[in-house]
């Protein structure tokens, strides 16, 4: 097929002064990352395609199932139980064939996330973890790149733009909640998640552009059962002081004081043979203690109780504390992407 001149299929939106030529050859040079092709991803990834950037990585373990389609609209049904993140790739070669997509199988972890991080111009957060949001922030602000993370869960959510010249995500959000919740556990509309998706799309051409304001220390938030949104800036947020880090399990040392948090339903073998077995009450009860000069680790599925167990260790242990967060199995259809 004659494709004709190229530039004609930017026509649209090179006729806005903000973009132009200049601006169309930014977005045909730029590399974003995107971590989750779900819900967040479905809206995400054909606008970012569509409007013409250069490479796109999108990282996602997960595969299609059929109760996410509602909101998950990049997929079809006849592709239940394939790659999300080759089945996307394919969706965007064919809506796209000027954009390189580069599918990953594998979830983004401490152990990966420098090496992708280092090679975007951009991140996008479309994934339904805390564990990943958190690596992803640490990640994107000590490389200096920016980070514009979103979220949704029943009828609200938020798009923010962290990190480069502006605050992380743990100068708005220090602490995780006390009970942890998805999109799995807590529902979700489908048109949330893509306007919020949308949304998300929007910030990260801003950014590319250039275009001022910048997205970048800038907060919408999402009430849609009530349809209002609302927005402020965080420019001078200060970073939280000895924020809980993720490590990946394969940084855990010999001489660490590990805990494994999950249950033996979970996790019939712990994290290491030397792991103790403990849950968050007892870290307040007991009050089991690490030796002089040990690191502890604290390990849990989603990142949320491994948080919650470091706080209480905090009360009356100073030490380094670090978490691993394991995660759903690879390829679970029930897996922590939107």
């Amino acid at each position: 097929m004659d494709r004709g001149n190229p530039m004609s299929r930017y026509a649209r939106q090179t006729i806005l002064p903000e973009v132009g030529a200049k601006g169309q050859q930014a977005l045909a040079a730029a590399h974003a990352l995107v971590i989750g092709a779900g819900g967040l991803g479905s809206p995400v990834l054909p606008y970012l395609a569509g409007a013409g950037l250069g490479q796109i990585t999108i990282v996602d373990p997960d595969v299609i199932s059929l109760s996410n389609l509602h909101r998950q609209v990049l997929f079809r049904e006849d592709q239940i139980g394939q790659s999300k993140a080759q089945v996307a790739a394919l969706t965007l070669r064919a809506l796209n064939p000027d954009c390189q997509i580069n599918p990953v199988t594998v979830a983004l972890t401490p152990a990966n996330a420098f090496d992708l991080v280092q090679s975007a111009d951009i991140v996008l957060d479309c994934a339904d973890s805390f564990a990943v949001s958190y690596i992803l922030s640490d990640t994107c602000l000590d490389l200096g790149k920016p980070l514009i993370s979103a979220s949704a869960l029943g009828f609200e959510g938020y798009v923010g733009g962290f990190c480069a010249d502006s605050p992380s995500l743990r100068s708005l959000f220090p602490d995780l909640p006390d009970r942890a919740a998805s999109c799995d556990s807590a529902g979700v509309l489908g048109p949330v998640v893509g306007t919020i998706g949308a949304m998300q799309a929007q910030m990260s051409l801003n950014t590319l552009l250039g275009l001022s304001p910048s997205p970048l220390g800038q907060m919408v938030t999402f009430d849609l059962h009530n349809l209002r949104t609302s927005g402020f800036r965080f420019d001078g947020a200060p970073e939280p002081e000895m924020p809980l880090t993720f490590i990946a399990p394969e940084a855990i040392a010999a001489s660490d004081f590990v805990v494994e948090l999950r249950g033996l339903e979970e996790a019939p073998t712990p994290i290491t043979p030397s792991a103790l077995r403990l849950t968050v009450d007892d870290l307040k009860t007991t009050r089991p203690t690490p030796g002089p000069g040990q690191r502890a680790v604290l390990t849990c599925r989603s990142g949320l109780r491994a948080w919650r167990a470091a706080r209480a260790l905090q009360s009356y242990w100073t030490g380094d504390i670090t978490l691993i967060a394991m995660g759903d199995p690879a390829h679970s259809p029930k897996g922590t992407l939107k």
